[in-house]
């Protein structure tokens, strides 16, 4: 079946036509606010982890439970929201999960004690994955059809903006205003979204939910989860870079800690830059969004690890880093969108659970290899492994099996 006749398929298994859309670049720029506002909630608390440690009176290891348990939320809570919800318009289901993101980080912002922090940090994770299937699904109705590639990189935009100013400000906030005013300012700009979701994004029957059976029938598809599996590994490399970007600069590179946010914004440019080009090449093409950007980071990747304590090698890297790497997640949301079309909310929500548990490989590869003493730009080598092998699997159990994509391979 020719890719574009079968994405037609896809939009049509969701309940969608070609639109109607009064605004149609408002309700594009509301769910990139809703993004933008997850995603300045979840970089932004990376960075206040000393403060609220102190704050509530717990050691750093402890504190970092907070932290997993937003990534918990995401990987487990958002896929149980999406096929509770299965039946629920998708507008309807963007609203409710703002109304969720704000109770989420209010409470975070109140909260007395690290149990309780732990706890509303799940809340607000639980609604990332979720948001961003649905933010698909209407981006794509916007779009029309042929367009998911696109329509996924526009709802992942707000993520890569918030990579490069969310993430640097709203840690600032949390230094200068105390951790609690960054959880408060990010409810705010939820706020806003949720009023711009609710002028701008199309009441229509076509955006309808579909049968429970539809999401629990997409879990059964073996190429979905060999598809989180490549997810998972592959963009884990991302993370074994962008959690160590500090010691890279400061010890690796022996410059002043005034570079890090430098090199953050580089990576963050990078990222956005390779989710704009990437939207439009998983449109295009079935495997080459994936294969070609796994193969560019692998290279990237071996460059910092050769010559990353030069800033010159490094600072291009980094950014040529987050490109490549951005560049293979919409291939990756229309390759599971292919492999199960009757449930894409399903597939945006289990999309964001891989790149979750990728942050937690990359981290924990970094960690490891740095324990063992191999020295702080050894981080990226459990990165290339990573990418590597999931660049492997791919290219094995996917592209070489027309059989297990429902569509054409090129």
């Amino acid at each position: 079946m020719h890719r574009h006749a079968y994405h037609e398929q896809c939009v049509a298994a969701e309940g969608t036509h070609t639109p109607a859309v009064r605004s149609p670049r408002l309700a594009l720029f509301a769910l990139a606010l809703g993004t933008f506002a997850i995603g300045t909630g979840e970089f932004g608390s990376n960075g206040i982890i000393q403060l609220f440690a102190d704050d509530l009176d717990v050691i750093i290891p402890v504190a970092t439970h907070a932290i997993t348990a937003y990534a918990v939320g995401v990987m487990v809570g958002s896929p149980a929201i999406v096929v509770l919800a299965a039946r629920v318009n998708r507008r309807t289901l963007l609203l409710g999960l703002v109304g969720l993101f704000l109770v989420g980080n209010v409470l975070s912002a109140v909260a007395t004690d690290i149990t309780s922090l732990v706890v509303y940090r799940f809340v607000a994770g639980s609604v990332q994955g979720a948001f961003f299937g649905a933010g698909a699904v209407v981006a794509a109705y916007v779009y029309g059809p042929g367009r998911g590639g696109r329509a996924f990189a526009t709802v992942m935009s707000g993520l890569t903006v918030a990579a490069v100013v969310g993430s640097p400000v709203g840690t600032l906030v949390g230094q200068n205003a105390g951790w609690r005013v960054l959880f408060w300012t990010v409810a705010a700009i939820g706020l806003l979204a949720g009023a711009a979701l609710v002028a701008w994004l199309p009441r229509t029957e076509a955006l309808r939910g579909r049968s429970i059976a539809n999401e629990v029938d997409a879990l059964r598809q073996r190429g979905v989860w060999l598809i989180v599996a490549v997810a998972a590994l592959g963009i884990s490399s991302i993370f074994a870079v962008y959690t160590f970007i500090g010691p890279f600069v400061t010890d690796a590179a022996g410059r002043d800690a005034s570079l890090i946010p430098v090199a953050l914004a580089v990576f963050g440019v990078g990222m956005a830059v390779g989710n704009h080009v990437g939207g439009r090449v998983a449109d295009r093409y079935d495997h080459r969004g994936l294969i070609w950007g796994y193969g560019g980071a692998l290279a990237l990747l071996a460059l910092i690890g050769v010559g990353g304590s030069t800033v010159a090698v490094l600072l291009p890297c980094l950014f040529g880093v987050g490109a490549t790497m951005m560049a293979a997640i919409p291939t990756i949301q229309v390759r599971l969108t292919r492999f199960a079309p009757g449930a894409p909310t399903l597939k945006g929500a289990l999309n964001l659970a891989a790149l979750n548990l990728a942050n937690a490989l990359g981290a924990v590869g970094g960690a490891v290899t740095l324990d063992a003493g191999w020295g702080t730009l050894s981080t990226v080598w459990a990165g290339f492994a990573m990418t590597a092998a999931g660049l492997l699997l791919y290219v094995v159990t996917v592209a070489r099996a027309p059989a297990l994509t429902t569509a054409d391979a090129t």
